[in-house]
């Protein structure tokens, strides 16, 4: 695009290379690789939910209710510590996927030696933590039970479930890896072949009359399998050049990972508060018997967040391996066309959930929503500009520019709560819904925008300098 052309336009100047057979065939593949990594995503994410739903009729009747609920607890508390690996995962899925673009497989096997180390580090610090803490926690009063046993079955779930999450940390950077190298179809299968692993496990075990703590020790150990067989598979045939060695370790791309990594961690924090905390504001507004009115609602229409994740998450690492070919061209057009997509993949469902969902979850649940229709089609509103805004995102996250959305999640945060509770006061539960959506557009889509707008910026000044 011609300087010209950029100032008319408003797109930042680049040079005109873009008709060149190597960069047509790269963006060629590249979109290939999008559309595949698209579809492979549904396939896997849509039968972890299944196989994660099947878990439920397989295991609460020979587990029965009250070990089956301490399970979930556990699992809940596990939820919240995703944030774990510190945001070193998605520091370098967007320094690999950028290495990988510019054929620097060494410089790409020292990020991928350097973060297994950090992680590595971390995960085996948290164990040490869980484990000498565990004498010290009061079980009973964690669980609400007076019961010894069932004190000492809850600490036995937590001290299981927690060592296979923390062990899964550095386990599941194989994911991150082949993402970043381009393999996310065989990342998105290897994912669908844990949670199959999980279930069969699982119900081979109840059907041997197993003991029940290794009932759930099987489930949560699937995935973990899956990701060890993964990164054995991986390293040793396609992924040979980044496979992690000692020797490649640097001082030097430790630290340039743990620069931006806090970063990625403050926005997964603040953007999981902001959407995670209506409950709590409910609670507190309008008692735990509301809470359950907005939870059933929420929890369904949670299914259009994965949409949004499975249409989007491949462009993170897609675009990062465009910016380093300096294809900025195609990061511009593929944006705007998955902004449509996304729109497109969540509209249609979510019309659906608004005209028959009161009448679907009455006819399951026996819930009479509280906020009605209105509260559904609030919530049809909140995804739909999340999955306008997600292309956008994707595209800072992969130039590692990531102020503006940290500005933009942590106003809408320190807005959302104040301005939440004076919606349920005055409208009740659907006011939550449009509330957040109308603070979204004010707040986040405009740090998008300025996001989206400094990472191609940036990514021009690159290819300007390395022309």
């Amino acid at each position: 695009m011609s300087e010209e052309a950029a100032t008319r336009t408003g797109e930042p100047a680049v040079p005109d290379v873009f008709g060149s057979p190597n960069m047509i065939a790269g963006t060629r593949d590249r979109t290939r690789r999008l559309v595949g990594g698209m579809l492979t995503a549904l396939v896997g994410r849509g039968s972890a939910a299944a196989a994660s739903f099947l878990l439920v009729p397989v295991t609460i009747g020979y587990l029965g209710a009250e070990t089956f609920g301490l399970w979930m607890t556990v699992a809940a508390l596990t939820s919240m510590v995703l944030w774990a690996d510190l945001g070193l995962g998605n520091t370098l899925m967007t320094k690999l996927a950028a290495a990988v673009g510019r054929d620097d497989w060494p410089a790409g096997q020292r990020l991928v030696s350097s973060t297994y180390l950090l992680l590595g580090g971390v995960a085996l610090g948290l164990l040490i933590v869980l484990f000498a803490a565990a004498p010290l926690v009061p079980w009973g009063a964690v669980f609400g039970t007076q019961d010894p046993s069932i004190a000492q079955l809850g600490k036995h779930l937590t001290l299981l479930c927690f060592a296979a999450f923390l062990i899964n940390i550095p386990l599941s950077l194989v994911q991150r890896v082949q993402y970043a190298s381009g393999r996310i179809s065989q990342s998105n299968l290897w994912q669908l072949v844990g949670s199959l692993l999980a279930v069969a496990a699982s119900g081979t075990t109840v059907l041997l009359h197993m003991d029940p703590l290794l009932v759930v020790a099987v489930a949560v150990l699937g995935p973990l399998l899956a990701n060890l067989a993964n990164s054995a598979w991986y390293y040793l045939r396609d992924g040979r050049q980044v496979r992690p060695r000692p020797s490649a370790v640097s001082r030097q791309t430790a630290r340039d990972v743990l620069r931006i990594g806090p970063l990625f961690l403050v926005i997964s924090i603040a953007s999981s508060v902001s959407i995670n905390v209506d409950n709590l504001l409910v609670t507190h507004v309008l008692g735990l018997t509301a809470v359950t009115e907005l939870a059933v609602p929420v929890k369904v229409f949670t299914l259009l967040g994965l949409v949004v994740s499975v249409v989007n998450l491949p462009l993170w690492p897609l675009n990062a391996e465009a910016f380093a070919q300096g294809d900025d061209a195609w990061v511009r057009r593929i944006t705007r066309r998955m902004s449509l997509l996304s729109v497109a993949a969540v509209l249609l469902p979510a019309a659906v959930l608004v005209m028959v969902g009161q009448s679907l979850l009455y006819a399951l649940t026996g819930l009479d929503l509280g906020g009605g229709r209105w509260l559904l089609v609030g919530l049809a509103l909140w995804w739909t500009v999340v999955a306008a805004t997600s292309p956008r995102f994707m595209v800072q996250n992969a130039a590692g520019v990531l102020a503006p959305q940290l500005v933009g999640w942590l106003g809408f945060l320190a807005l959302s709560m104040p301005l939440k509770i004076w919606a349920l006061h005055t409208v009740g539960l659907a006011g939550l819904p449009f509330t957040g959506a109308a603070l979204y557009l004010l707040v986040v889509v405009p740090a998008a925008h300025l996001g989206y707008r400094r990472a191609l910026r940036r990514a021009n000044e690159a290819t300007l300098v390395s022309g």
